[in-house]
């Protein structure tokens, strides 16, 4: 009998809740603009961040059509996103970067499940 996806997902010993992979989508359009705000995030947002317990936090952006891939370290995932959606300066930067996100949902960080890691 084959595994469905849900279950090879949830018995999969490469989950951790210590790495996060998220997708966001930006309009092709605002794409550059979007890159530019972030060669200049704001200190508080990067404090907030690291106080909020992320470690190595990295975007990378297919250039094509604006996909967003970002990864970040916690000791505790959900702990840590959890502690940035309390954050004013994170809800401040968020209404600034709705702005570039295609709507819906493109805004909307969709969590991606982890199924091999190679340490």
């Amino acid at each position: 009998m084959t595994a469905t996806i849900s279950e090879i997902l949830d018995g999969t010993d490469a989950r951790s809740s210590q790495r996060a992979c998220i997708l966001l989508q930006v309009k092709p359009e605002r794409l550059t603009e979007y890159l530019e705000v972030h060669q200049h995030v704001w200190q508080e947002m990067r404090d907030a961040l690291s106080r909020c317990g992320w470690r190595h936090y990295s975007l990378f952006v297919r250039t094509s059509d604006g996909l967003v891939v970002g990864y970040f370290e916690s000791d505790d995932v959900d702990a840590a996103i959890a502690a940035m959606e309390s954050e004013p300066v994170n809800t401040r930067w968020q209404a600034e970067m709705a702005q570039y996100f295609s709507q819906p949902s493109g805004g909307t960080a969709q969590r991606l499940s982890q199924y091999f890691y190679l340490a």
